[in-house]
């Protein structure tokens, strides 16, 4: 076996990178994830970065998933060379579009020895996964279908119409390779199973199609997720029989739990790229969050950009083990990016949410509000209930809340007329002169300034939680202002009616 090593980049190889998702659904984190790097690393060393669907598994393929896959990788800036939907000189990128070569490289293997055809049903597979299970043996296929025609097999019973195409691998010796990332790894083949690589529906299997695929697009790097470190041995065995020179391989840890459980789309929520998209999180601030699973800066720091990553990324810095995937952290990441956003900005970026909400405003209007909430936001997504009180014209509360502790329903309702004159005369409508004339009349009336400005912040807000007071009713204006404390005054009269 060769030595663990740093990767290695011959002065003449096109470094060539792909990712490879399947459209069967909302795509995975772990899909931005390496991404990331694989952009990064092509980009460091004047690759190209390449799009592949692998849309083979027929039953479960989605049909809308592919726009999804586009849609969230530009939304991450991930943009790719080559694709199915930008073309390339490798066409097609889509594997549902290149069966007839996945067919002929399967022939080929057939008629090398490398690989047979097997008829047998999946209740027969079952019954045999057992009974080697029982006695305590790597379940693996039996070759009942080696070396045997189609009449011969179909003499024996419970045989398929149908064959599917698998591996024929070696009985002694081991294979293995260096990866860029774990060092050296090495299988028994005795161990390896007779891999199903073509399908009865004539569809190839991972195994075959990632391989031919690979080659014929020219990857130099295969970087994917650690779950198909046990298959590269399979794809190796591939490579050598057809002839073929070998990728460089590199196996990113996979994605966990605090429990140290793998992060899925079955059991996280939360798991999804459009997830992270629909709930206000800043692309930028999610590449970093990611950038950070597993590897790490030369000088530790924990903010930095795309480029940054283009700049320093090395396979070598990665962790072998689980990074722990922290959405408080990345809530924290997120809040750093809003913060560095200009006031402009962010208008734009919470717009979305705001109208999804029903929630439609001027420009003017939303650059006086955003920077009430500027320092306080986390997410965009929580734009419409930071900022939903500006734009209702009346509130739901109840009116028990305009009665803070120590007031009664008469000292309440004289301080929100004294108020109203206080607001209809003020000049300038400012927010300082706002709080001096407030806090001024708080002493007047004998009332602590907590209480008056609970009583105002629940008629103008109408929550007890609200961003800043005066600055809050200076972004809502002279007049709004007036109307929710008439309103307010009006809801104490009812509550003090008798029903």
């Amino acid at each position: 076996m060769p030595e663990p090593r740093a990767q290695r980049i011959e002065p003449a190889q096109e470094v060539r990178l792909r990712i490879a998702p399947s459209p069967t659904g909302d795509p995975h984190v772990g899909t931005g994830y390496v991404a990331l790097f694989n952009r990064a690393f092509a980009l460091r060393h004047g690759g190209r970065f390449i799009l592949r669907l692998e849309d083979t598994d027929r039953a479960r393929y989605v049909a809308h998933a592919e726009q999804l896959i586009f849609d969230s990788l530009h939304w991450l800036g991930l943009d790719w060379d080559e694709g199915p939907d930008v073309g390339g000189p490798c066409e097609p990128y889509r594997q549902s579009e290149r069966l007839g070569i996945y067919r002929e490289h399967a022939e080929l293997l057939i008629t090398a020895g490398h690989a047979y055809r097997c008829w047998c049903t999946a209740q027969r597979l079952a019954l045999v996964r057992k009974e080697m299970e029982s006695r305590k043996e790597p379940p693996k296929y039996d070759r009942l279908c080696l070396g045997k025609t189609r009449e011969e097999r179909q003499a024996l019973g419970d045989a398929g119409p149908e064959p599917v195409v698998r591996m024929r691998v070696p009985d002694e010796g081991s294979t293995g390779f260096s990866d860029l990332i774990r060092g050296g790894i090495e299988f028994e083949n005795r161990l390896l199973d007779d891999q199903v690589i073509l399908k009865s529906d004539g569809f190839p299997t991972y195994h075959l199609a990632v391989v031919v695929d690979d080659h014929h697009m020219r990857i130099s790097h295969v970087v994917r997720g650690e779950e198909w470190i046990s298959s590269t041995p399979k794809h190796i065995l591939l490579y050598q029989w057809f002839g073929w020179p070998l990728p460089e391989f590199a196996h990113f840890p996979l994605l966990r739990n605090e429990n140290r459980s793998k992060v899925s789309k079955r059991k996280n929520p939360w798991s999804t790229l459009v997830w992270f998209r629909d709930n206000g999180y800043l692309p930028e601030a999610l590449l970093n969050f990611l950038a950070l699973l597993g590897w790490s800066m030369p000088d530790g720091r924990e903010i930095f950009g795309f480029q940054d990553l283009v700049d320093q990324v090395d396979f070598a810095r990665v962790s072998t083990s689980g990074p722990i995937f922290d959405l408080n952290k990345l809530d924290w990441l997120n809040g750093h990016y809003i913060r560095e956003l200009s006031r402009a900005d962010l208008v734009e970026r919470i717009r979305p949410f705001l109208l999804r909400a029903g929630m439609a405003a001027d420009d003017a209007y939303l650059l006086r509000m955003v920077p009430l909430v500027h320092e306080r936001i986390k997410r965009l997504a929580e734009a419409p209930e930071l900022l939903g009180f500006f734009f209702q014209d009346a509130g739901t509360y109840d009116s028990s809340l305009l009665l803070p502790k120590g007031l009664d329903l008469a000292s309440s309702r004289n301080l929100l007329a004294t108020s109203m004159g206080i607001v209809q005369d003020l000049s300038p409508f400012a927010h300082s002169a706002l709080e001096a004339a407030f806090r001024a009349l708080a002493q007047q009336q004998g009332v602590k300034t907590g209480q008056l400005f609970m009583l105002l912040r629940i008629a103008c807000t109408f929550s007890t939680v609200s961003p800043p007071l005066f600055e809050t009713m200076e972004v809502l204006g002279r007049e709004r202002v007036l109307t929710r404390l008439d309103a307010a005054e009006r809801r104490l009269v009812d509550h003090a009616t008798p029903r």
